[in-house]
């Protein structure tokens, strides 16, 4: 009798910024990026959950984020109108469970940095009230209410209203992401945090020394909180030497489960070789990465290759716990955060 293979585990994928390139297409008067460039990709590579960060770009920053950021979230709900058969802008519990019945792709949608708040906390309220449902408050760069993995000389920790922030953010529900921020914003946050905060899209530094890598005391930091790590599938973050591969990728899932469980371990792939293609080369040069170093994972470079790195997962890990890393953390995470 012949052996059924198990199922391919549903991925959640806690970061994509392809609501920026869609923008950049729209612009340039492509009528529906989404449904030609991501939707099939995202299908193909079994994604229940796709969070979307909103990203200030550089021309953007100052009052003008602001603008920038409700247009894209405007493209959002356009997008999920259009595709309202294949995917669902999700606010609520209740919205991720429908979604997920009706085999759609769920949406959550984020901020990545708070340069759309300034020094106006009452912006996080605003955004909550247009769906944002998780938010980092850096970027790379400086904002107003911390320093970014790129100021690496100030030994900034949170400002008196990043502090502010973030009691705000709990408040309201809104998840606090630390990717992105500095090693000692990472520690204050630690210390003032009451709610669970997570890293939606950091790799792990004992495998790759980067500074958007996390250390393992870091790791743990997330991981006691309460929150999870989505490991970074951008090629100079997974390894430094030769070509990265899928296997050097689930070598990072596969420390951060040995250091702090299988519970607390999941998916934010931050694939940017469409990116890069659709919005502007130049980006590349803001990623803490030199020009010729922006190589991408051989075999996970796009959304459709998360069905490759599903089998490679249940190789590695065995079907059940391969379906936690792979989504069920960070649907159960959302299930539990998001207001009912």
């Amino acid at each position: 009798m012949p052996v059924t293979a198990p199922a391919a585990p549903a991925v959640a994928d806690c970061h994509n910024d392809l609501l920026l390139a869609c923008q950049h297409r729209r612009e340039r008067g492509v009528s529906d990026p989404f449904g030609d460039d991501w939707l099939p990709g995202l299908r193909a590579g079994g994604v229940a959950l796709q969070v979307l960060p909103i990203f200030t770009e550089e021309q953007f920053i100052g009052e003008g984020a602001l603008r920038r950021t409700l247009e894209i979230l405007e493209l959002a709900r356009e997008i999920a109108a259009l595709h309202s058969h294949d995917v669902g802008i999700v606010e609520t519990a209740g919205d991720l469970d429908q979604v997920l019945r009706d085999g759609r792709i769920a949406l959550l949608l984020a901020l990545e940095g708070a340069e759309p708040v300034g020094s106006s906390l009452a912006m996080l309220e605003t955004m909550w009230r247009l769906g944002v449902r998780m938010a980092s408050l850096t970027w790379n760069r400086r904002t107003m209410l911390a320093d970014g993995v790129g100021e690496t000389d100030t030994g900034g920790r949170l400002t008196t209203l990043g502090v502010e922030a973030v009691a705000e953010m709990e408040r309201l529900g809104m998840v606090v992401d630390v990717s992105h921020l500095s090693a000692h914003g990472l520690a204050h946050l630690a210390e003032v945090a009451v709610e669970p905060f997570v890293a939606s899209h950091s790799s792990c530094r004992a495998l790759c020394d980067h500074p958007r890598n996390l250390t393992d005391d870091e790791l743990r930091l997330v991981a006691d909180a309460g929150g999870f790590i989505g490991m970074n599938a951008t090629g100079r973050f997974v390894t430094t030497s030769g070509i990265p591969t899928i296997e050097h990728y689930v070598d990072h899932v596969e420390h951060a489960v040995a250091v702090v469980g299988e519970e607390a371990v999941a998916i934010g792939a931050d694939f940017i070789a469409d990116l890069l293609e659709q919005v502007d080369p130049i980006l590349g040069r803001q990623l803490l990465l030199r020009p010729e170093d922006l190589v991408h994972v051989e075999g996970l470079k796009a959304s459709a290759d998360f069905a490759l790195l599903s089998r490679k997962l249940v190789d590695r890990f065995g079907p059940e716990r391969a379906a936690r890393i792979a989504g069920g953390n960070v649907l159960g995470f959302f299930r539990a955060r998001l207001p009912a």
